[in-house]
C-alpha cells in the first residue's frame, strides 16, 4: 500500500516554519517533528504531542487517529457536512477520504496558525457575499434539497467548527463584506458570520448578539461583535481571535489539547480551571475561565462542551485563555451542562460557584457573581434594544430568571 505524506507548517511572526510530517499507512497515522523545529522549543501541543524526536502515534481514536492539534484544523458539524456534500456532487465517495486528505483540502485556509501541504485542489470563488442568499442556501444544504452556492460557502468556510452554518469574511467599519482571503484588505478585519442551523430560531443571530453584549458588560473576555442586517434577516458576526491583522495565531481547543471527546460530557469546570493555571501560569487567565463559568450558568448556555473553550499561543510562546465564543441560550445534552460544576450538570447553583472559587483561590468570587447576576437580570432591556421578538424574549428570560434565583437564593 502506498504511503501518503503531508507536511505541516507553523506560521508565526511572518515566518513559515516546517513543524514535521504526517504519514498514513495501513489506516494508521504517524507523525514526526522536523529536526529544525525541535530546536525552536515551541510547544504547539504540550500535553498530547510534546516536542521530541522520533515517530509518534496517537494512542486513542478520539480524532480518528489524529493528534488533537491537527484535528483542530479540521471542520466538524457544518463544515464537514459541507465538504462531504461537495465531494458527493463531484462523484467522490467521502467515506474513503482520510483525515490527511481533509487536511490537504484545508491547506493554508484553516483556523489558527497551521497549514498543510501538498494542497489538494481547493474551491475558490470571487463572488461577492450576499448574506440572505447564503443563509437560504445553507438551510437547503442542511436539508439535502439543494447544493446551490456550495462552492461559495466552502471557499469562505475556513475549516470552521461547530454545528451552525457559518462563513469567514472581512468586514470594515461600514459593515461592508469581502470574501475570505488570507491577506487582509486595508480597513478590513477578519470576522466569522453565523447563520441559523436547521433546529434554530430565525432570531438566533440577534440572540447571540445580545449574549455577546451581556458578556462584555459582565466582564467576560470576548472578541468584538457585530449584528449585520440583510434584507430578510439579521446575522451575528464575531471578530476572529486566530488572526491579528495579517498574522496568524495558534489556537488549540480544550478538546484537542487533552483529547477529550467533545461530543459527550467529559470535563468539569474544576478541570478547566486547573488546566488553565498549569498551562498559562497566570491567575488572571484563571479568572477569565471562572467568569465564563458563572456567565454560562446564569444565561442557560448548556452547550459548553470541550471544543467551546480554547487557548492561544502568543509570539513569546506563552499560553492564554482564548476569548469566549458560542455564547447563546442552549439546552445541552439531556438538558444538562456539557461541562459540569463540581460534578453537577443539571442544576448547578451558587454553592457550586463558591466552592469552585475557593478551590482555585479566586477571592473576588462574590463580586464576580453579583456583577454577572446584575447584568443578566437586564436581559429584557438588551432584547428590547436589539428588537428581539417579544415572545421569544419572554421565553428565554423565564429560564434566565430561574437560574438567577437559583444563585441569589442559594
Amino acid at each position: 500500500m502506498s504511503i501518503k505524506v503531508v507536511n505541516v507548517y507553523f506560521h508565526t511572526q511572518s515566518q513559515k516554519l516546517k513543524v514535521g510530517r504526517l504519514a498514513l499507512k495501513n489506516r494508521q497515522i504517524y507523525f514526526e517533528y522536523d529536526g529544525d523545529f525541535l530546536k525552536t522549543g515551541i510547544e504547539l501541543s504540550p500535553y498530547r504531542l510534546p516536542l521530541g524526536a522520533g515517530v509518534k502515534v496517537c494512542d486513542d481514536r478520539v480524532f480518528n487517529g489524529l493528534f488533537g492539534v491537527f484535528a483542530d484544523s479540521l471542520p466538524d458539524g457544518w463544515g464537514k457536512l459541507l465538504i462531504d456534500r461537495y465531494l458527493m456532487s463531484k462523484g467522490v465517495n467521502f467515506a474513503q477520504i482520510s483525515p490527511l486528505d481533509r487536511l490537504m483540502m484545508i491547506g493554508e485556509f484553516g483556523a489558527g496558525a497551521l497549514s498543510y501541504e501538498p494542497l489538494m485542489e481547493s474551491v475558490s470563488t470571487k463572488e461577492m457575499i450576499n448574506l440572505d442568499e447564503l443563509a437560504i442556501s445553507s438551510q437547503e444544504i442542511l436539508k439535502g434539497v439543494s447544493a446551490k452556492n456550495i462552492e461559495t460557502l466552502i471557499a469562505n468556510n475556513g475549516s470552521s467548527a461547530g454545528a451552525r452554518p457559518k462563513i469567514m469574511v472581512q468586514i470594515n467599519k461600514d459593515a461592508q463584506l469581502l470574501p475570505l482571503n488570507q491577506t487582509l484588505v486595508d480597513g478590513y478585519e477578519h470576522y466569522m458570520v453565523k447563520f441559523a442551523g436547521s433546529a434554530d430560531s430565525p432570531h438566533i443571530g440577534k440572540l447571540e448578539y445580545i449574549y455577546s453584549l451581556m458578556a462584555k458588560d459582565a466582564g467576560v473576555h470576548i472578541s468584538h461583535t457585530k449584528l449585520l442586517q440583510g434584507e430578510k434577516n439579521s446575522y451575528f458576526a464575531i471578530k476572529r481571535f486566530d488572526r491579528k491583522g495579517n498574522e496568524r495565531v495558534h489556537v488549540h481547543s480544550l478538546a484537542g489539547l487533552v483529547h477529550s471527546d467533545f461530543r459527550l460530557p467529559s470535563v468539569d469546570y474544576d478541570d478547566i480551571l486547573k488546566l488553565t493555571l498549569h498551562l498559562t501560569k497566570d491567575m488572571s487567565e484563571v479568572l477569565k475561565v471562572y467568569k465564563l463559568a458563572v456567565f454560562n450558568l446564569l444565561t442557560h448556555n448548556r452547550d459548553d462542551h470541550a471544543k467551546n473553550f480554547s487557548y492561544l499561543l502568543d509570539e513569546n510562546n506563552n499560553w492564554r485563555f482564548a476569548p469566549a465564543y458560542d455564547l447563546t441560550f442552549s439546552f445541552g445534552l439531556g438538558g444538562e451542562h456539557s461541562t459540569t460544576y463540581l460534578g453537577e450538570g443539571k442544576k448547578p447553583n451558587k454553592k457550586h460557584l463558591e466552592e469552585l472559587a475557593k478551590k482555585h483561590g479566586i477571592k473576588e468570587y462574590k463580586s464576580i457573581i453579583d456583577e454577572i447576576c446584575s447584568v443578566v437580570s437586564n436581559f429584557k432591556k438588551y432584547a428590547s434594544d436589539v428588537q428581539l421578538m417579544q415572545k421569544y424574549s419572554d421565553e428565554i428570560y423565564a429560564q434566565i430568571d430561574k437560574h438567577r434565583h437559583w444563585v441569589e437564593k442559594t
